[in-house]
């Protein structure tokens, strides 16, 4: 039996019969060489790489500020061993402690709000350089100008926000994460003119098939759906009329055939951000799957608590959460 052989066999055994949690393990998580040899055969060897490389942080930490306290090995495994107590998502579980650079950051919103050839490429390159060090990433396209827009170059007008989805979805499908492709979420406001374009844009299931897509929807248009009133698209002085309740419908339509586009409630992700106090910090778009809300260039670092470990006595009438665990 070979290193991988044992390897299989031993977390299998570690996920008590478990295929997919096996092979997700293997295939994903697993420190390798750089030519593809597994080095960790069970998740107890991944999770004693990343509390060594937690305590040696501290450690220094601890050295450098002259701190009285640094948390020792086994007060961290303990953390994380057999996912009883903290679970890191997959960039930190993958990252931490490995020799070679990936990024730890799970996920990172993107983009100078360039209105131009130069911006778009510059922010392409961006997303390749995240996805190739694991990241996932969030790309709001409302400040680039709608469909027809006079430009002052040989086009004389230009193809519009959308036409560029294509080339962000095709650099996620292309930029390899080692038995995983990268995850992208495309957002737009409601308000963009381009908006019905970019509700239809997955239409054609064979496109645009490496992101997400969301609109960001403000309180005024769903006010508009309700009361059967217009709603105003614009950009820059141009602003388009149109009739609220279908472009609502549009939008149901294709949720139910495509299961997108997504919605964001801005106004409530805006009204509920704390970063957003403060004008440098502004959201712009999430990440991939939705669950933060990011300024350009901000990252979220991911991690489960075990809440069932956090339960005394579970399923029964005396069950309470353990708090000093919880604080612990």
């Amino acid at each position: 039996m070979n290193f991988e052989q044992s390897a299989k066999q031993q977390t299998l055994k570690y996920f008590n019969g478990d295929e997919l949690a096996r092979d997700v393990f293997i295939n994903k998580y697993a420190l390798r060489t750089s030519d593809g040899k597994i080095l960790e055969q069970t998740p107890y060897a991944m999770q004693s790489r990343i509390a060594k490389e937690i305590v040696r942080i501290e450690e220094a930490y601890a050295k450098n500020t002259k701190a009285d306290y640094s948390l020792d090995y086994k007060e961290v495994f303990s953390l994380f061993k057999n996912f009883d107590g903290l679970i890191p998502a997959g960039s930190s579980l993958f990252g931490i402690g490995k020799p070679s650079f990936s990024s730890l950051g799970n996920c990172f919103v993107i983009g100078d709000l360039s209105d131009s050839y130069g911006g778009i490429l510059k922010l392409d390159e961006e997303l390749a350089q995240i996805m190739k060090r694991r990241g996932g990433v969030g790309v709001d396209i409302s400040h680039l100008r709608p469909s027809g827009a006079k430009v002052f170059n040989a086009a004389y007008s230009s193809t519009g926000a959308t036409s560029f989805m294509s080339r962000f979805s095709n650099t996620t499908m292309e930029v390899a994460q080692g038995g995983r492709r990268g995850a992208l979420m495309l957002s737009i406001r409601i308000s963009h003119p381009d908006v019905a374009k970019f509700i239809m844009a997955k239409d054609d299931t064979s496109k645009i098939r490496g992101a997400n897509i969301s609109l960001r929807i403000d309180d005024d248009f769903m006010k508009a759906v309700r009361d059967g009133k217009k709603y105003r698209l614009w950009f820059g002085a141009e602003i388009v009329p149109v009739d609220a309740q279908e472009l609502w419908g549009m939008i149901v339509r294709q949720a139910w055939k495509s299961a997108e586009p997504g919605v964001l409630f801005w106004d409530r992700i805006i009204k509920e951000s704390p970063a957003d106090q403060y004008k440098d910090f502004a959201t712009t778009s999430t990440n991939p799957c939705g669950e933060v809300p990011l300024c350009p260039y901000d990252s979220c670092r991911l991690l489960s608590i075990n809440a069932y470990k956090c339960v005394e006595h579970p399923f029964t009438d005396h069950s309470k959460l353990d708090l000093d665990m919880i604080e612990s």
